[in-house]
């Protein structure tokens, strides 16, 4: 795959494309599946999985462009280790603001938010993986009909 790197640098209201895009895929794919597993309606868990949504949108934008940065400055090409290091890392931020707020929402004890957010993880780990590689993928489709060798 050609180097992401020489493609042109994400404006914001690309980034908040991404973001938003990312965050309804994810909420309509685990929104169902949280309801199911916790007995709760899929309104009250709609509701916390827009509130994360929310939250993981602002997160997102940052830390995409934190990384971006780094991953320009450090020449890095998106290799699977890299977008394997870059789902962790995002992931595992996120989880830290997540949990309290899992906890209050749906009044968990600190054990039992974290294993659900931990299942979130499980579950948005892959998603993150795919979702930013087909991004990329059509991001990288749409430069080059823009600009044809």
């Amino acid at each position: 795959m050609p180097d992401l790197a020489q493609l042109p640098t994400k404006t914001w209201p690309e980034r908040v494309l991404h973001a938003v895009l990312f965050e309804v895929g994810g909420v309509l794919l685990v929104t169902p599946i949280a309801a199911w597993l916790l007995g709760a309606s899929v309104a009250h868990v709609g509701v916390l999985a827009v509130i994360l949504a929310s939250c993981a949108m602002l997160w997102n934008a940052i830390f995409n462009y934190g990384f971006e940065k780094l991953e320009r400055r450090q020449g890095w090409q998106r290799t699977a280790k890299i977008r394997t290091l870059h789902a962790l890392l995002f992931e595992g931020g996120f989880i830290m603001l997540a949990v309290p707020l899992t906890m209050w929402w749906l009044q968990l004890s600190l054990w039992q938010a974290l294993a659900l957010d931990i299942g979130f993880f499980l579950f948005f780990l892959p998603y993150t993986y795919l979702y930013n590689w087909a991004y990329d993928t059509l991001r990288l489709q749409y430069f080059r009909r823009l600009r044809p060798a």
